[in-house]
């Protein structure tokens, strides 16, 4: 009897190593990334040609050191047309009776309230008040314009617990039909992302047939990797799920902080992880005309390849395994169906 207690013990011991690896991951991961937000060679522009205009972006520059990259456009014109390519997040126009400033809060609203900060003493300095002008604001039933992290965050416990059902319950499966399942499930996870995003919450007005595409490009490459990844991880797929698509997903994605505004570790990641691809796709489609929605159509679909290169090494490994004995549904697929799902 104690030797089974015992057993049973170490047993549950054992498997609360997992619960407890993401407690930890969480809290680096989100506190890293989140904790403390401060500019980093964020651009931004001062409206005009002559020496004035450079003079004060000079000055500008000097005072905030690393925390700005300053340039000077030649109009307002062309200020609107970077903001809307998000090559600058925010554009100065001096003036000496009503100084304004150009944001495009759409693409981040927490970037939009530190340039605000940077340039409101400036006007002060003068005065006078600053008018911000939003050339690109959210949504309105978005206020914040953080829906679409949101959105992502539900598309993606969609996609990644489906790889705990897909793996688990269809362990007995021939790795051909759960990647069929995979990409089944991929198509439901999109098409409720969509219904969400447009008729029930009206984040995006425009474009769905494009959003859906995006978020089935990212589905089915969480799925297929996860349903690869299974293969070989077992039960601690789960936890190399939470790793990719929650703990480096989420906070690298630009939802929340922008690039420029965390730290390097995080803000590299930005450039080629599939959730920033997804969130900046999605606030191009949106708000910006298109722009940069190919590059990151292309990043999502590159690890669409990823998740079948996975799945294609599963199907080798798998069909060189002895298939003498039947094929059983060991302990770790219950669990690993029984692991919380955390975000």
């Amino acid at each position: 009897m104690k030797s089974a207690t015992g057993g049973a013990l170490r047993h549950v011991l054992t498997h609360l190593l997992t619960p407890l690896l993401m407690c930890i991951g969480m809290g680096l991961a989100y506190l890293g990334a989140f904790a403390d937000p401060a500019p980093h060679d964020l651009p931004v522009a001062v409206v005009g040609s002559g020496p004035g205009a450079r003079d004060l972006a000079r000055t500008i520059a000097d005072k905030a050191g690393d925390a700005l990259a300053v340039r000077t456009v030649n109009d307002r014109a062309q200020a609107e047309e970077q903001l809307r390519h998000q090559d600058i997040f925010g554009a100065f126009v001096p003036d000496a009776k009503s100084p304004e400033l150009l944001v495009a809060s759409a693409g981040s609203d927490t970037t939009a309230t530190v340039v605000q900060k940077v340039f409101t003493p400036v006007a002060a300095r003068q005065g006078t008040p600053l008018k911000v002008t939003d050339i690109a604001p959210p949504a309105q039933d978005d206020p914040t314009g953080q829906g679409i992290f949101f959105l992502l965050v539900a598309v993606s416990i969609g996609s990644y617990a489906s790889v705990a059902v897909i793996g688990g319950a269809g362990a007995v499966l021939p790795v051909r039909i759960r990647a069929l399942l995979a990409v089944a499930t991929s198509v439901a996870v999109s098409v409720i992302g969509v219904v969400l995003a447009g008729p029930v919450f009206h984040l995006v007005d425009h474009g769905l047939g494009g959003l859906w595409g995006m978020a089935w490009l990212y589905s089915a490459g969480v799925l297929l990797i996860g349903t690869g990844l299974h293969t070989f991880l077992k039960r601690w797929t789960t936890l190399a799920m939470m790793v990719l698509f929650v703990m480096l997903n989420f906070t690298s994605s630009g939802g929340i902080f922008r690039p420029e505004l965390q730290n390097g570790f995080f803000a590299s990641l930005h450039g080629f992880w599939n959730g920033a691809a997804f969130v900046e796709g999605t606030r191009g489609l949106a708000y910006f005309n298109d722009a940069g929605l190919g590059r990151h159509v292309g990043t999502l679909a590159l690890w669409l390849i990823v998740g079948l290169a996975v799945t294609a090494l599963a199907w080798t490994a798998e069909t060189r395994r002895r298939t003498g004995t039947a094929t059983t549904a060991s302990a770790d697929t219950e669990e690993e169906m029984e692991e919380a799902v955390g975000v």
